[in-house]
């Protein structure tokens, strides 16, 4: 649309919520309800009765003659977008219950910064400073998320840290990015699809630009995917968005959108080989808080292992409860960012990691609990096997307490000298009553079981 005719539009009374930076969307339908989104307070209801029908229908017929397009029952549906907004008109003829329009407000700045993303929770230092070490080294990103969860912004923000001699190309269906405005002095050619050049004439023209960076502003159709995967296994990098449940369930999610017969092990083994990092960002009403909260809630890591299979890593999980959990990068990425000479430690964010050979994301790393598990699983064989059938689990008659008193033939010998090791230390809460020698000749047995330990 032109700006220059587009500012002219009169929008009446909306022109408040237009105005104000803290307000993302608004929306208008059912006959008169106002719903607005904002950066801190997230969606609510206003009352505005001098916004209704007859605005918003004036308001679609001023838009329709700048685009020069018909909003009617034979053309029930309008898209309109100038340089910072973006409506879309459904018809009365379609909305039953009234025209209805949705505006979103893309303005040509960044909202976020580093301060900003530690101060409001959005992530953890460690794991923003991982993120921009992973731009810096030309890793492939996608982030996923639902609508208006702020993925756009995400990628805004990375997009950032990109080398100032860096050229970037922009490939968009409707303008969000606007880093050309951003950025007016760097090399950014934004470039638009439409009915004349689609996804695959664009790419192609993209390639003989020579760009180091490619911003897709949302992978949302097969013809996108494509776009994706020939970009970057042609040696370029990608920053984009998807609309996606989790990180981790971005390839498949790649996958769903083509919509063809394509071998599934085949292209996800090619996304987890030129995908590095894969983000999810969420947006809620936080009850902690008392406002609107966005955060990375994971970050994952795809590669393909020395097996030829695909496998993903999640780096960072912020669970349920609220608790995080953290996993080291693989040999995989750092090889990656060793070859533009960026080093990372082996233990970024955990001291101990599993195997890079062998680690798979879907198990954590090995806590105490789980060493302690294995520990009970060791005795539970030992009473076994040497019938030895204790009520309850108690500390005194574990391999922890007998075994290291036991390490040679003469400690045993002291052990067996002391009067106060009798039956009820070594064999506490038998189910049934046996005789002494019976229990004499447990403990013996125990005894040598010891010292053949």
């Amino acid at each position: 649309m032109n700006d220059a005719i587009f500012s002219q539009i009169d929008f009446g009374p909306i022109k408040e919520f237009l105005q104000d930076d803290n307000v993302t969307d608004i929306e208008y339908n059912n006959g008169g309800q106002i719903y607005i989104k904002t950066l801190d307070k997230g969606v609510y209801r206003v009352e505005r009765p001098e916004i209704n029908n007859t605005l918003i229908e004036k308001l679609a017929f001023q838009c329709s003659n700048v685009m020069g397009k018909s909003f009617n029952m034979a053309h029930p549906f309008l898209d309109a977008e100038s340089a910072e907004l973006r409506l879309n008109f459904i018809h009365e003829s379609i909305a039953t219950n009234g025209i209805a329009v949705t505006i979103r407000k893309t303005p040509a700045k960044i909202r976020l910064n580093k301060d900003k993303l530690l101060n409001e929770k959005y992530v953890t230092e460690n794991l923003l400073d991982f993120l921009i070490t992973c731009v810096k080294g030309h890793c492939n990103i996608i982030v996923s998320g639902e609508t208006g969860s702020g993925k756009t912004e995400l990628v805004k923000f990375l997009a950032s840290h990109t080398a100032e001699n860096e050229k970037l190309i922009t490939i968009e269906d409707t303008l969000e990015l606007h880093l050309d405005r951003i950025y007016p002095h760097r090399s950014i050619v934004a470039m638009k699809t439409n009915n004349i050049a689609d996804y695959a004439d664009v790419l192609v023209t993209c390639m003989r630009q020579n760009p180091r960076w490619i911003l897709l502003s949302e992978v949302r159709s097969a013809e996108a995917v494509m776009s994706v995967r020939n970009s970057i296994s042609s040696g370029h990098c990608i920053l984009s968005t998807i609309h996606s449940d989790r990180a981790a369930n971005i390839p498949m999610r790649m996958y769903s959108l083509l919509e063809s017969n394509l071998d599934i092990d085949q292209f996800l083994k090619s996304i987890h080989r030129y995908v590095q990092i894969g983000i999810h960002v969420k947006g809620y009403m936080s009850a902690e808080l008392q406002r609107f909260q966005r955060e990375i809630v994971e970050v994952c890591e795809f590669y393909v292992d020395d097996n030829n299979e695909a496998k993903t890593n999640v780096i960072f999980r912020k669970n349920i409860d609220g608790t995080m959990t953290y996993n080291n990068p693989t040999k995989y990425i750092r090889q990656i960012l060793g070859a533009q000479g960026i080093i990372i430690k082996d233990n970024l964010f955990v001291e101990h990691n599993q195997n890079d050979e062998t680690f798979d994301s879907s198990t954590p790393s090995e806590s105490a609990t789980t060493k302690e598990n294995n520990v009970n699983e060791t005795v539970d064989a030992f009473n076994s096997e040497n019938n030895i059938n204790p009520i309850n689990k108690n500390p005194a008659p574990t391999i922890n307490n007998v075994a290291p008193a036991a390490n040679t033939a003469a400690q045993v010998q002291m052990v067996n000298s002391q009067p106060n090791i009798t039956s009820q230390n070594v064999m506490p809460n038998i189910t049934n009553p046996v005789s002494q020698n019976n229990v004499n000749n447990s403990e013996f047995n125990f005894n040598d079981s010891v010292d053949n330990l």
